[in-house]
């Protein structure tokens, strides 16, 4: 059995949680949290909740250690902490920032000897290895990336830490005009506010400055600077009521040609269609949580991606099942 403990129980710790129990080679043995642990109930009998501080006294009670933090402000920081004590994954999801957080966590985890498995989900992640795979088969083509509709929980935290936000969501959607071209295979030169806009919706705090709010939010870079972003400041009854899910999607299309002379057109398409953003990154979170055991079983340390994986690793099946069953 894989020994998992989950750091930080909010939407993802809970997706986390979920999938574990369908992982039958994988058990749940604590739970960490920021909040005061009698106030915290999860969904698993027997299994307790600590403080944060209190990880550091579990290292022989637990191979991966899934780390459930926000990108904004606490992976940065969280993920190269626990690297030192633990095999750890997250899904850090700033794209602009992931070789800078990679070279950080890298550097713990080599001193740790222990495997440490960032930008861990659906985009980084699925939709990356994706990218990689339509790029090397069709060499002579574009990528395009399309997100949702859907929300993003990234961004949406990243407008709930704007000072005056009591609450709020963020829906990427993507420019269907644009989306349909690439179907096409006309290959357009899209500029990144031309292939989606951003919706927010926002519940301000009681005599905040909303004129500030919306220009911080608008002008945020990585999150909102390069989109045409829509700011709708709504009561929070009015957020709990119309926007209380956290669907997603979205797709990855490879356009490309071969032949002698380019004459042959191929589309690869890879598309997603989810009711739960954080359960369906919490289910990726956990097949990679399996591999990074099986690495470090082998003798593997460092930073790694999703790029650096076998894809056996990511099974709970054997080898000969999964060339019966599969291939």
């Amino acid at each position: 059995m894989i020994r998992i403990g989950i750091y930080g129980y909010g939407n993802l710790g809970r997706g986390v949680e979920n999938a574990i129990k369908q992982n039958k080679d994988m058990e749940l043995v604590a739970v960490f949290s920021r909040r005061d642990p009698a106030a915290v109930k999860i969904n698993t009998p027997g299994v307790p909740v600590y403080k944060t501080e209190d990880a550091e006294k579990m290292t022989d009670k637990i191979d991966v250690m899934i780390i459930c933090g926000g990108s904004a402000t606490d992976l940065p920081e969280q993920t190269p902490a626990l690297a030192k004590l633990f095999n750890v994954v997250d899904s850090f999801d700033t794209h602009a920032k992931i070789p800078e957080h990679f070279d950080k966590v890298d550097e713990a985890a080599r001193e740790s000897k222990k495997i440490a498995m960032i930008s861990v989900g659906w985009d980084p992640g699925m939709f990356s290895l994706n990218r990689l795979y339509g790029g090397a088969i069709l060499p002579d083509g574009k990528d395009y990336t399309f997100w949702g509709k859907g929300v993003s929980q990234g961004h949406s935290d990243a407008i709930r830490r704007v000072d005056g936000v009591a609450d709020g969501k963020q829906y990427t959607v993507p420019v269907e005009s644009a989306l349909e071209a690439v179907r096409s295979g006309a290959n357009p030169e899209l500029t990144t506010r031309e292939k989606h806009t951003r919706e927010c919706f926002v519940v301000a705090k009681d005599g905040a400055d909303k004129a500030k709010i919306e220009e911080e939010i608008k002008n945020m870079p990585n999150y909102f600077a390069d989109y045409d972003t829509t700011v709708n400041f709504i009561s929070q009854e009015e957020l709990n009521t119309n926007h209380g899910g956290i669907p997603h999607g979205g797709f990855v299309i490879r356009s490309g040609k071969t032949g002698a002379n380019l004459e042959n057109s191929h589309i690869i398409e890879y598309s997603l269609k989810l009711d739960s953003n954080p359960e369906f990154t919490a289910s990726v979170i956990v097949c990679f949580a399996r591999a990074a055991a099986r690495m470090s079983k082998d003798g593997l340390c460092g930073c790694k991606t999703v790029f650096d994986v076998p894809p056996a690793y990511l099974s709970a099946k054997s080898g000969a099942e999964l060339r019966k069953e599969l291939l």
